[in-house]
């Protein structure tokens, strides 16, 4: 297969898995005091840097039907992006420093999703991104890690992501 071609069905798969999360756990993602649970995927630039887009526009269709406007398409989004890039930038091709992958979408999101959504919902800041950097420790340690875990056992799943930097 064409390696381009690889690339892109590989961020199309990232993204629709995002959406499809994203979507089905609605009622927790879209809250003023949110667990988005597809942010477990923002690990997934560990493996490849393919998964940057993948999770930047599956973050951007979900945010435009989300429901919290266009301040979460774009500081959403955009936020996503920034972790995305910077768990490709510590992480990528550094075994010992896998744990850290997680970490950038941890604080990213608590820090512009906290706030955003302190603005939005005239809640406290310090509630918001208490209430957010938790959801993302549970999205990103909890269920993101082991995804890393299974996916570096998994020979399929690791073959997948291997040859398409």
């Amino acid at each position: 297969m064409n390696k381009n071609i690889r690339r892109v069905t590989v961020a199309a798969m990232i993204a629709a898995v995002y959406f499809v999360l994203t979507m089905i756990f609605y009622l927790t993602s879209f809250q003023p005091l949110q667990s988005r649970l597809s942010e477990a995927l923002t690990v997934l630039p560990y493996f490849t840097p393919v998964a940057i887009p993948g999770i930047f526009v599956g973050c951007i269709i979900s945010n435009i039907l989300g429901g919290n406007g266009i301040w979460d398409v774009v500081i959403g989004s955009l936020a996503s992006l920034l972790a995305a890039y910077l768990t490709y930038k510590i992480s990528y091709n550094k075994p010992k420093r896998k744990l850290l992958a997680p970490l950038p979408a941890v604080l990213v999101n608590a820090v512009f999703i906290g706030t955003m959504l302190s603005v939005l919902s005239d809640l406290p800041l310090f509630a918001t991104m208490l209430s957010v950097g938790l959801g993302q420790v549970l999205a990103c340690y909890v269920l993101g890690f082991p995804l890393m875990l299974l996916i570096e056992r998994t020979k399929k799943l690791n073959e997948l992501f291997k040859g398409i930097s």
